[in-house]
């Protein structure tokens, strides 16, 4: 059941989005400032955030701020009044998924939700193979000759960076800004260390990690 964080300090909306929410089937989690949305949304999962920017304490747009500087990855739809240019580009580079204005139509925001929900759903069916690894990207799980292996989140994010780009050599570079998000001008190391370690998570996979002097990393099948 997807689970959705309502952020809203007008009662009576959130009342009915929360009521029309949950006959559509969804746990709806409801909250009436920032302060509270910040707590909850810190300390649970959940896959949708509807926020409304003008919130007592802390405002919405600097909630989603947050929440993305944090590395929530839930989808992040704004409800709000503010419907100037500035505003919708402003909410968008923070990190917002779906803006709606006010007054909005409960049918449209519902058809909405959905929308994304099929798309949440999509995404967390998504398998990546190759040889003897399985790598499940919605649960997260990494398995080698179908046994699970453990992996750290920036292991995970490299594997799979690797796995949507086989047989192509990877720079460290590439890697570091794409894994690290960053442009990074010193040591490269980190990244050796990771290649290095994944190597030895995937020992009997049937796949490997190549190294190229001076170039980068590649991974293959064995063989």
């Amino acid at each position: 059941m997807p689970r959705i964080l309502l952020i809203e300090d007008e009662d009576s909306i959130r009342h009915l989005i929360s009521y029309d929410l949950k006959n559509a089937g969804y746990e709806v989690v409801g909250c009436a400032d920032g302060a509270s949305a910040k707590e909850k949304g810190l300390s649970q999962s959940f896959d949708i955030m509807i926020i409304d920017w003008m919130l007592p304490e802390i405002s919405g747009i600097e909630l989603v701020r947050l929440f993305r500087g944090k590395g929530i990855d839930s989808v992040m739809m704004m409800l709000t009044a503010r419907d100037e240019e500035e505003d919708i580009l402003e909410a968008f580079d923070a990190g917002v998924d779906d803006y709606i204005t006010k007054p909005f139509s409960p049918r449209e925001l519902l058809a909405r939700i959905q929308a994304h929900v099929k798309r949440i759903v999509k995404t967390s069916r998504r398998v990546l193979e190759m040889g003897g690894l399985t790598m499940d990207l919605g649960s997260r799980e990494v398995r080698v000759n179908n046994q699970p292996v453990s992996l750290t989140k920036k292991e995970f994010e490299l594997l799979e960076y690797m796995l949507r780009n086989p047989q192509i050599v990877l720079s460290r570079d590439n890697i570091l800004n794409e894994i690290w998000d960053f442009d990074y001008d010193g040591d490269t190391r980190i990244v050796d260390v990771h290649i290095f370690k994944l190597r030895s998570k995937l020992s009997g996979s049937g796949v490997r990690i190549s190294s190229l002097r001076g170039v980068g990393y590649k991974l293959e099948a064995e063989g």
